[in-house]
């Protein structure tokens, strides 16, 4: 399940699950409702997977990995066909799809080389801050 070294999963993946839910409503909102950064879309998509990538693969085990990769991938694949379904001002691309699956796979790489560990990182700088304080 999660790793077995974390001391808040369940607030790990709650926080998980909230961005694949923000992720989906801003790919899925018109265009014209939306700030525009001044970066291309694809690195748009690229970005958010690769943290998407980064955050579950800081979860759960390499063992999921794949699992995690299928997962953000089909959900960049349906969320393309919405928006072509939609009708909204968006359109479907396949070099999205690219972009994200270029951006997942570069997130799990770097939890494979060690940034896998972020969230325990984290607890234990929270957890250190929190024993030195007075």
């Amino acid at each position: 399940m999660y790793k077995s070294t974390l001391r808040y999963p369940r607030l790990w993946l709650t926080l998980g699950w909230l961005a694949v839910i923000f992720a989906i409503v801003v790919c899925l909102v018109p265009m014209s409702e939306l700030p525009q950064p001044g970066v291309s879309d694809k690195t748009e998509h690229f970005l958010a997977y690769l943290l998407l990538s980064l955050w579950f693969g800081g979860i759960y085990p390499r063992t999921r990995y794949w699992r995690i990769a299928l997962s953000l991938c089909v959900m960049g694949v349906l969320i393309e066909f919405a928006q072509g379904a939609m009708q909204l001002g968006r359109q479907a691309d396949a070099m999205d799809v690219v972009a994200n699956s270029t951006g997942i796979v570069a997130g799990l790489l770097l939890c494979w080389l060690g940034l896998g560990a972020w969230p325990q990182w984290l607890e234990a700088l929270v957890n250190k801050v929190g024993v030195d304080k007075p």
